[in-house]
């Protein structure tokens, strides 16, 4: 009985991954170098610069979402006025939106013709570009990672107890001290979770740098390449394997080290 159930699950798990990647894999085998392409990515300096601007990008982006809704998503499980159901709302917009509608967004706003630019063309007559490179990617990125933080900080934030921040207050905790063994630590979770998530979204998001320019130097443009222009299926394999496997790695990493916190925590509160 115990199988029926899983049969269904074990079959799309094979149909839609473990055979489109060891489909994969094996392709990497065709290159002219053989099994030795899976190394590319180290050794070749393009590749590797490539990589390392990803990680860089994606960290970036992961730690300014952080922050940001960790401050937006505190205040508003806070704080009840009037537009506070509109801003949560317009918060959690861009979940509605594919990558390519994000990047046209960015190019409304930061393109050559777009507000940035009008505006800066009119005081200083000269038009602030940057739609079509690194940063306008990380405007991108940081915008649709927005509404996958903000929600699981506000689920970590309403679960906070008020009274152990009035008791660290009344012992006479200065603020940061209240922030640092209080309220972080209750938000943890959540941050940590999300951070996750859109650490591997910025990692393999494809749509946003597709709308911007086809040579932001990004592992998925990268891969699209070497697919596409060059017909380097061989390359463009083992670089998928390579960002597939770092993701899956850091996930990995994130839940192994966020369950020893949860057990260490446990057992001191016990």
């Amino acid at each position: 009985m115990l199988l029926l159930l899983i049969t269904p699950g074990l079959v799309i798990v094979a149909a839609f991954f473990l055979i489109p990647m060891a489909l994969v894999a094996m392709r990497v085998a065709d290159g002219p170098d053989g099994w030795a392409t899976y190394f590319v990515i180290l050794t070749n300096g393009r590749y590797f610069a490539s990589l390392v601007q990803t990680l860089v990008m994606s960290a970036g982006v992961t730690f300014c979402a952080l922050v940001l809704c960790g401050i937006c998503g505190l205040f508003l499980v806070r704080n009840r006025f009037a537009g506070r159901n509109m801003i949560t709302a317009l918060l959690t917009l861009p979940l509605s939106f594919p990558g390519t509608v994000v990047g046209f967004m960015v190019i409304m706003l930061a393109g050559r013709q777009g507000a940035i630019g009008s505006m800066t063309n009119a005081l200083f007559d000269e038009k602030l570009v940057f739609a079509y490179n690194i940063s306008g990617l990380f405007i991108g990125y940081l915008y649709f990672s927005i509404p996958r933080v903000i929600l699981a900080v506000m689920a970590s934030a309403q679960k906070l107890d008020p009274q152990l921040e009035e008791a660290a207050r009344s012992l006479g905790a200065p603020t940061w001290r209240v922030v640092k063994d209080v309220i972080l630590p209750g938000l943890m979770p959540g941050l940590i979770s999300s951070g996750a998530i859109c650490f591997a979204t910025a990692m393999g998001a494809f749509g946003t740098a597709f709308t911007l320019a086809t040579d932001i130097d990004v592992l998925p443009m990268v891969i699209y390449t070497e697919f596409t222009r060059n017909a380097n299926v061989a390359v463009a394999a083992s670089l998928s394997i390579a960002l597939g496997a770092m993701t899956w790695a850091f996930l990995a990493s994130v839940r192994y080290f966020a369950g020893n916190s949860g057990d260490v925590a446990a057992r001191g509160g016990a």
